[in-house]
């Protein structure tokens, strides 16, 4: 599978696993990543030789994503202070909930919420989110939602936010975060809807990490050689 072996005595996220953590990783990885459904990860492993039924792809995205994540939030580099800021739609069984999402100028991942309302709290959880994650912004580029400006002001006045962050309300400069919602979206379509609001959170988180690291967003160098290849970059994290 030309997937590089590493010590299995390291790995004690998979242990007790059925399966080799290297499949594991690997089906993961082509489901954030690839515009595939689960049962298209079982095809594609079965021509490999490794028979896997879609619900067990399924429990390791849910399972092993947010261990992904919180593993390679130690290699992230840090963000640009100008910020986009908007939300757009996801379907979560059958009813339409908002994904929160800000990218600095030079396009990086800042961060993202899924809300079932979108409002003024679902706002002020967003910013506080993006914030305890990173610094506070210098400027904010936000669409014309009045729920947003409320939640700014809101966090300014608890001096969250600090008082001089600039605030603007610019369609052309938010086309980037427009550009990272379609990537999104796109890449939900073959999923055919979510379920469960929570998987939901898991898999959107599994999406925007694999888009994090196709924008380059993590410095891994310490652990892998500056030519190393994505898949080895997610091997090597969760090896190290």
């Amino acid at each position: 599978m030309g997937m590089t072996q590493l010590p299995f005595e390291k790995l004690e996220l998979f242990k007790g696993r059925h399966f080799n953590h290297l499949l594991i990783i690997q089906a993961v990885r082509w489901y954030v990543t690839y515009k595939l459904s689960y049962r298209d990860v079982c095809d594609l492993m079965a021509e490999r030789g490794v028979m896997v039924v879609h619900t067990t792809v399924l429990r390791w995205v849910q399972r092993f994503v947010p261990s992904f994540e919180k593993k390679l939030k130690n290699y992230a580099r840090p963000v640009g202070s100008s910020w986009r800021v908007d939300e757009t739609y996801i379907k979560v069984n059958g009813q339409w909930r908002y994904l929160y999402c800000a990218v600095d100028k030079q396009g990086n991942t800042i961060d993202f919420l899924l809300s079932k309302n979108r409002d003024k709290a679902a706002a002020v959880r967003f910013f506080k989110k993006a914030i305890g994650n990173n610094e506070a912004p210098e400027k904010i580029t936000l669409d014309g939602s009045r729920a947003s400006h409320q939640a700014v002001a809101e966090l300014k006045a608890e001096g969250v936010l600090p008082a001089q962050t600039l605030i603007r309300t610019n369609k052309y400069l938010n086309n980037m975060i427009e550009q990272d919602h379609r990537k999104v979206k796109q890449r939900c379509y073959p999923m055919l809807g979510f379920k469960i609001f929570g998987n939901a959170e898991v898999t959107l988180s599994g999406i925007e990490l694999a888009n994090k690291i196709k924008k380059g967003q993590f410095d891994t160098s310490e652990i892998t050689n500056p030519r190393a290849m994505i898949l080895q970059v997610w091997e090597a994290v969760l090896a190290a």
